[in-house]
């Protein structure tokens, strides 16, 4: 009998707990959601081994086409750049010892060292093709073709100075995220929505006056990360500082309008917790923070291409680590600016219809 009595409370004790997580949908979808992502993410877009990378070659030494190219590697449109010298194939038939140059995007290191050591070899191949008959003896020389690696912009191939500047973009993403999301559902749950919503002002200016206090904070971040990483790390910003800031502002808003809508769509904050961190994995794992971007599935790209921290990581790399200029950086700043348009509208019209109706307009 006591047995029995244990196991019927045991049994409503339990039941309780179920019922409401059943009809809170919400949290149900994470408790099955966040595995799947996360087993698709590490199972099929992870991939520390990337392979056809970008790459641009220079036959001859002309300025115009190498300021083109140099350019095209401070954009990041291309991680290589191969240079071979006007007098290549006159000094190989001779049997003179020759080079290949190629400058490398070295900002990260995982990225980069697999395929330049895997160039020598490539090239012993290529040639090994072509110098047959004569010129088949050539081909067996180990020293026929110099092979002279410059990595650019990080030559000793420290993982820090990837990840430190990265770092900037992750940390913001998740406290700008994380704080707004939880703003309106706060209030929910305190009772005070209601007052906000009979309040004569417009949800513009009510999402506006929520976010201000987190936008003054993300600046203060930003300070606090870039002089940390010149004290500690010896890191400073090669590109304007000016640009800098003006992209770090962007990414900041666009944070924070996709945490005020994750808000509007939770009923709690575990529920805004639970979302927020649904967004910052992908915006983790996806962005080129932690794996190569390059090394993904093209699927894979395509959703990165999709997050705010992409873009921003492409920014704050490109600036502090390549000195870039706005040219170089103008498409993801107009990424970051249509990602705010579209996520602030979706916030807005979300406002107005939180708790039962929408907001009631100001006279």
């Amino acid at each position: 009998m006591w047995l029995r009595g244990f196991l019927e409370r045991l049994a409503a004790i339990i039941l309780k707990e179920v019922l409401p997580l059943s009809r809170d949908k919400l949290s149900f979808a994470m408790l099955f959601g966040m595995p799947i992502l996360e087993l698709l993410i590490f199972g099929y877009a992870i991939n520390t081994d990337p392979h056809n990378l970008p790459t641009a070659v220079v036959v001859a030494d002309q300025s115009r086409i190498t300021r083109t190219v140099d350019r095209l590697l401070r954009s990041g449109e291309v991680q290589f750049i191969v240079k071979v010298p006007p007098d290549f194939t006159r000094r190989l038939v001779r049997g003179e010892r020759t080079q290949i140059l190629i400058d490398a995007d070295a900002t990260d290191p995982t990225s980069a060292a697999n395929p330049l050591a895997a160039a020598k070899p490539a090239i012993d191949q290529a040639l090994a093709h072509d110098l047959v008959g004569p010129l088949e003896g050539l081909g067996g020389r180990a020293d026929a073709v110099e092979l002279v690696v410059h990595r650019r912009y990080n030559p000793e191939g420290q993982a820090r100075r990837n990840i430190v500047p990265g770092l900037l973009a992750i940390i913001l993403s998740m406290t700008m995220v994380l704080m707004t999301s939880l703003s309106v559902t706060r209030e929910r749950e305190l009772g005070t929505m209601e007052h906000l919503l009979a309040m004569p002002v417009r949800p513009i200016e009510i999402m506006i006056g929520k976010i201000a206090p987190y936008f003054v904070i993300g600046c203060l971040q930003m300070a606090v990360i870039l002089v940390l990483s010149r004290v500690l790390f010896d890191i400073a910003v090669e590109g304007s500082l000016l640009l800098l800031c003006l992209g770090t502002a962007l990414f900041i808003l666009v944070n924070l309008a996709i945490g005020f809508t994750i808000s509007t769509l939770a009923s709690n904050q575990l529920q805004a917790m639970q979302a927020s961190f649904f967004i910052l994995l992908p915006s983790i794992l996806l962005s080129g923070f932690m794996f190569p971007f390059r090394g993904m599935p093209p699927w894979a790209q395509a959703l990165g291409e999709l997050l705010p921290t992409t873009h921003f990581m492409r920014i704050v790399r490109g600036l502090m680590l390549k000195g870039a200029d706005f040219s170089d950086i103008r498409p993801e700043l107009g990424a970051l600016m249509a990602i705010l348009i579209a996520v602030s509208a979706l916030a807005i019209s979300r406002y107005r219809v939180t708790l039962d109706g929408p907001a009631k307009p100001a006279p």
